[in-house]
Order: C-alpha cells, then sequence, then structure tokens
C-alpha cells in the first residue's frame, strides 16, 4: 500500500543532530531503505518536518521505520494510506 509518512522533528534533538551529522545519516539511511517515489523536507509547525511517499507491503515494517525517529529525534508520526491518480481511477471505476 502506497504511504505517506510524515516525520516532525524535535527542534533541540534536531539541532544536535545536525550537528553531531546524526540527522543527514539518518535521512540516507532512510532514504536508501525505504526508495521512496517521493520525498520533501521544509518547515511545518515550527519543526523541521520530512514527507516521503513510499510502498508499505506489511504493517510490520512501521516499528523498524518509526523507531530511529522516536528514539533519535522525538519526532512526530504519522502514517496516512495515500493514491496516485491511477489508484484514484481504479478506485472509482470500482464503485457501482
Amino acid at each position: 500500500m502506497r504511504v505517506m509518512l510524515k516525520a516532525q522533528f524535535d527542534t533541540a534533538k534536531a539541532n544536535e543532530s545536525v550537528h553531531t551529522g546524526k540527522l543527514p545519516e539518518l535521512m540516507k539511511e532512510t532514504l536508501d531503505h525505504l526508495k521512496p517515489e517521493a520525498a520533501y523536507f521544509g518547515p511545518e509547525d515550527g519543526c523541521r518536518t520530512c514527507w516521503m511517499v513510499f510502498d508499505l507491503e506489511d504493517s510490520s515494517q512501521i516499528p523498524p521505520i518509526a523507531e530511529p525517529f522516536f528514539s533519535q529525534f522525538n519526532a512526530k508520526l504519522t502514517f496516512t494510506p495515500i493514491m496516485n491518480a491511477d489508484d484514484l481511477q481504479k478506485g472509482l471505476s470500482q464503485i457501482r
């Protein structure tokens, strides 16, 4: 299932991790592992935030994806099921 992960980083923890090199390291590891079809980075609600769209094959993948964000950055995470235009058309065609 295609999902969008949104991670908002605690500012103090993110500041520290930028200076120690942990933030770029985690981002590279995460991008290499998830191979997202899209990844964006920017501020939201005064926090460093990333949005990644990728295929979540099984819900058991959530803990290993989420834990580094929680433990290293006190991040707030959301996993949201999403569709692209093709997915939407396929779903709408099944409505009778």
